[in-house]
């Protein structure tokens, strides 16, 4: 039960809030209180992928707006903030105070605010005369990303600030990195209060996981020691959502393992956030790309674009976002033809009836086939949602396949398997690089890296600049290569070898039903290659802390501070554990660890990452480190 908690408190927090802090109403027969929502960016993603526009509506949300658009004054409707409590933010909420725009106003910030702000709020509610309007100030610490039932991020605007790249760089002063470590730490700690649990906190040593443990262990342990205002204790804690096992927090710094985020995927999830523009659970795809060209001088046809969001909701995206891809594009095709015949069905009752275009007050007067018609009809809006989703899949499917075909990404994942892996391998590198038609330039400098980061020994000079002219002809940007050479040097790698997995691939001819001309999805010379259980660098850590080694830091916030050694360890089995990478994440390590939670009865793992970046922006982050 618990791994659904996430979300759902999350959720449950949510509606409490746009119900004015107050638990929401049970019986729905009762007309809401129109009102109006005011979020700022980070409002607007903490929300979006959690409640849907039409369940905003059923709480009585009128108007959705940004806080720092304008907007007109609305005087007779209570008005609900979701901001952060930045400077200009309260300027702007002040603003509003002082221009009278709603009738009443319910503060609700991100992260807790600071009294001087406060202060300034009552100011200026004051000067505006406002103040018995200003009804409720509320802290919601819900300074994360809820994506799924069990993974989170930390923030999606102003990424920037505390990316693998900002982490890593050279010229960093300390203020600088304890800023970051605050940001990360001020978004856990929301977390756990959300949670509703005190973790036991583990880490490596030595990184930047590692000063977030301390910092969070700090801040956890200064809430419960100031037992009016801790908001783990009784009065604070939304009832029963308290379990008497606390979770596991395990932090794991991106570091450890740098060729996972460039791999080249398999999976349905991780592929489309690999090939295609997916954010915050929604796709954006542009419609028609490419088609037909337009005739000369005629001006380019405008591409419409469109946005897919792929929601819990979705039975199909449920099931399938961890399947290998062809396995994905069978069931498409499956759930299709089961469609046509269910539609096929419905016309075939109403042709023997005689019924076409009859009204169908009239087809229930028949008796015989009534009963099947009725059911048929009946399932007629289950059947509409049910189409609209195959068209979705269909759509996304087609332009993941689309990339894998133009790019041979099928080729791409086998090797870079195979490298990681430490399997022979069947063909040389320099040949996919240099092969024209295989991949992008980033497709080969990603390989390319997998390979520099995963081999045993690095390649000689003279062999690594054999490969520099390769991936330079094949017009790549070596400045990702530069750092991570310094990367290799620096962390003492050399000494233990990452053991990427021994997962291996194997090409089955499972898929040749695919193959089949009714298919919509022509998989032609795409290699039907099926997974074998990867184990990536984050779960092997994940398995170590619990061979209790001193490798790992332990640290429980409950405890009185002692020395770490003193400390006496909790040796109940775990339930729960929460695995969060600092320096950014991606769907493979996540799909790695949903895969072992479902192996495991009884376990829940949730997954957790600074921000959740694909191969192309990580890329593009090695790259600016490697330009320094």
């Amino acid at each position: 039960v618990k791994g659904q908690k996430l979300s759902l408190n999350c959720r449950l927090a949510l509606k409490r809030m746009l119900n004015f802090n107050a638990p929401p109403l049970k019986n729905t027969a009762a007309e809401p209180v129109w009102k109006v929502l005011i979020y700022d960016r980070f409002g607007q993603d903490i929300i979006s992928p959690l409640l849907s526009v039409k369940e905003l509506r059923d709480m009585g949300i009128t108007l959705h707006l940004l806080l720092h658009s304008d907007r007109d004054p609305i005087p007779d409707v209570p008005a609900i903030y979701f901001v952060m409590p930045t400077e200009e933010n309260i300027d702007r909420i002040c603003q509003d105070l002082r221009n009278q725009l709603y009738e009443s106003y319910y503060l609700n910030f991100i992260s807790a605010i600071s009294r001087s702000k406060l202060e300034d709020i009552a100011s200026a509610a004051l000067a505006a005369n406002a103040v018995s309007q200003v009804t409720k100030v509320f802290d919601q610490y819900l300074n994360f990303i809820t994506l799924e039932d069990d993974m989170f991020i930390l923030c999606h605007q102003n990424k920037e600030l505390i990316s693998y790249h900002a982490i890593n760089r050279a010229d960093i002063q300390d203020t600088d990195m304890e800023a970051i470590m605050d940001t990360i730490v001020d978004s856990l700690f929301c977390f756990f209060v959300t949670l509703g649990a005190v973790p036991i906190i583990r880490c490596p040593r030595g990184n930047a996981a590692e000063m977030v443990a301390v910092k969070l262990d700090k801040k956890l342990r200064e809430n419960l020691r100031d037992a009016r205002n801790s908001l783990f204790t009784g009065d604070n804690m939304a009832a029963g959502q308290f379990s008497f096992q606390r979770p596991l927090f395990i932090l794991a710094d991106r570091n450890v393992d740098m060729a996972t985020p460039l791999h080249h995927t398999w999976t349905y999830q991780a592929l489309i956030h690999d090939v295609l523009d997916f954010h915050l659970n929604r796709v954006m795809m542009e419609e028609g790309a490419g088609a037909e060209p337009s005739p000369a001088g005629a001006r380019p046809k405008k591409k419409s674009r469109k946005t897919y969001d792929l929601t819990a909701a979705d039975k199909f995206w449920q099931k399938h976002k961890g399947s290998p891809f062809p396995e994905v594009a069978e069931s498409v095709q499956e759930e299709l033809d089961a469609y046509r015949a269910q539609e096929d069905e419905v016309k075939r009752l109403k042709s023997i009836m005689g019924l076409e275009g009859e009204d169908e007050g009239a087809i229930s007067m028949l008796s015989d086939n009534t009963a099947k018609l009725t059911s048929a009809v009946s399932s007629l809006p289950e059947l509409l949602e049910k189409k609209r989703l195959i068209d979705l899949h269909t759509n996304v499917a087609t332009a993941v396949l689309d990339h894998i075909k133009s790019r041979k990404l099928d080729v791409y994942f086998e090797y870079e398997e195979k490298l990681m892996s430490k399997s022979t391998l069947d063909k040389s590198l320099l040949d996919i690089i240099s092969d024209p038609d295989a991949g992008t330039p980033e497709d080969k400098m990603r390989l390319f890296l997998i390979f520099y980061i995963t081999a045993q020994q690095a390649p000689s000079e003279s062999d690594l600049e054999q490969y520099k002219k390769a991936l330079v002809d094949a017009s790549c940007d070596l400045s990702p290569l530069t750092y991570i050479k310094q990367w290799k040097a620096f962390t003492k790698m050399a000494a233990t070898p990452a053991n990427y997995g021994n997962s291996g691939v194997k090409p089955m001819g499972l898929f040749s039903r695919v193959m089949n001309t009714g298919s919509q999805f022509v998989m032609e010379g795409v290699k039907h290659l099926v997974l074998k259980q990867h184990v990536t660098e984050v779960l092997t850590l994940f398995f170590s802390v619990f061979q209790e080694t001193d490798d790992y830091r332990y640290f429980d916030p409950k405890m009185l501070r002692g020395s770490e050694s003193s400390i006496p360890r909790n040796k109940n089995p775990f339930q729960e554990a929460i695995v969060f990478v600092v320096g950014g994440g991606n769907y493979i390590e996540y799909q790695n660890l949903v895969d072992y939670a479902k192996s495991k009865q009884g376990k829940k793992v949730v997954y957790g990452c600074s921000e959740l970046f694909n191969a192309a922006q990580f890329i593009k982050q090695l790259s600016q480190l490697g330009q320094k």
